[in-house]
């Protein structure tokens, strides 16, 4: 008789401990002035409540990507996000100005979200999209991976524990998915690797189903051909990790 009960109890347990491993979010939403001279700003971010120092580190993460992306006053410090999207309008405001008749409307727009989290690691994407003229405008998206129990933002080179082999393994993947032959130069069938030699993407982080790297537009292929992602599971990558997950 007493078995279902401690069965329920231990699950009931489980399930709380799980709980008090997740940080807790709320979404936060910034927008620009309305007006028809402001240029159109969307902000969609999750904001961490908890009174942790990991907490804080994603906060300030977001705040300084949210910093560097709108701003546009350089003679200008700018340490705070209202700032920098007065920035952003006043530049766009100056511009128009200038040239009434040619100025097209700008555009910012960011969302980010939790892709992934478990007791150690926290990853946010941030997309972000902005037009400021020109003959299109650019999309961008960066993984932020954060070390929950140090509190702290993760450099890309800290989330491995043998980066070398994970680059040799990553440019093996990379060339069967992108149909390079791998007795070739990378570059041989259009990429712009530097240097003609493969390199990690700026943007690497966790997911739920692997490791994901993100390779932006410009970042290695032109405009036209796109961002590109080379997802990686778990089961491939965990001995090159410094923090290995279950598949």
């Amino acid at each position: 008789m007493k078995k279902p009960f401690y069965l329920l109890l231990v699950l009931l347990l489980t399930i709380g401990c799980e709980n008090e491993a997740k940080l807790t979010f709320e979404p936060i939403q910034l927008t620009g002035t309305d007006c028809k001279e402001c240029p159109k700003i969307e902000i969609n971010i999750p904001k961490a409540l908890d009174e942790t120092a990991v907490a804080r580190a994603i906060n300030n993460a977001l705040e300084e990507e949210l910093i560097a992306l709108l701003s546009f006053d350089e003679e200008q410090e700018i340490d705070k996000v209202d700032d920098a999207i007065i920035s952003f309008t006043n530049s766009f405001k100056e511009l128009k100005t200038k040239f009434p008749d040619e100025t097209v409307g700008w555009e910012a727009e960011v969302n980010s979200e939790v892709v992934y989290e478990d007791d150690n690691i926290l990853t946010l994407v941030f997309n972000a999209y902005t037009f400021t003229g020109g003959a299109h405008g650019y999309g961008s998206t960066a993984l932020l991976n954060f070390d929950k129990r140090k509190g702290i933002e993760l450099e890309n080179w800290e989330l491995f524990e043998d980066i070398e082999g994970f680059q040799k393994f990553a440019e093996t993947k990379f060339r069967i998915q992108e149909d390079v032959p791998q007795d070739e130069n990378i570059n041989s069938t259009g990429f712009m690797f530097d240097g003609d030699t493969f390199h990690l993407a700026e943007n690497i982080g966790y997911t739920k189903d692997g490791i994901q790297l993100i390779y932006n537009q410009y970042e290695v292929a032109s405009y036209a051909d796109g961002p590109k992602i080379l997802a990686l599971p778990y089961k491939e990558v965990n001995k090159y990790l410094k923090r290995i997950v279950k598949p």
